[in-house]
């Protein structure tokens, strides 16, 4: 497809825009292969939308939604300002390498430097080399950090 990444507009979702949030977890199914459409209960879906804590930036074109992100503010306990962890971001495979994502990372960047938010941080398995690529060609620095992850107790 024959798209210049400089007219898709990068636009933060506010709760006026849930379907087009719909759309982005659409398309994050898509992209990380989920066998199954998890999109939440629109009340759900909604309390995020409206929660200062919440970001959800996508990149449209002719009201198609060919990339987005999700983000999460994390205020810090020993300081008065937050991170932002970077949870989900996807870019539409045939929309890929258009600098769409870079669009999207500078528009969380500037999110940021608006908010008094010094940095953010995104984790990457080991193993996806692309995204891992990716994230050091938009001026991301690795670190060396071993995630644990944990189930809920059984009740």
């Amino acid at each position: 497809m024959n798209l210049d990444a400089k007219t898709v507009e990068i636009k933060r979702l506010a709760k006026e825009d849930l379907t087009t949030f719909k759309s982005l977890i659409d398309l994050l199914n898509v992209v990380f292969e989920e066998s199954e459409s998890n999109v939440g209960m629109e009340a759900d879906l909604l309390k995020l939308l409206n929660s200062n804590n919440f970001v959800a930036l996508v990149a449209i074109s002719r009201n198609e939604v060919l990339g987005g992100l999700t983000a999460y503010e994390l205020p810090l306990v020993y300081s008065t300002r937050s991170e932002i962890l970077l949870y989900d971001m996807a870019v539409k495979s045939d929309h890929q390498r258009m600098g769409i994502g870079r669009r999207l990372i500078q528009s969380l960047k500037e999110y940021c430097a608006e908010n008094g938010i010094k940095e953010f941080f995104v984790l990457a398995h080991e193993e996806d080399k692309s995204a891992i690529e990716f994230y050091h060609s938009t001026e991301g620095k690795g670190e060396k950090v071993v995630n644990f992850v944990y189930a809920a107790a059984k009740k």
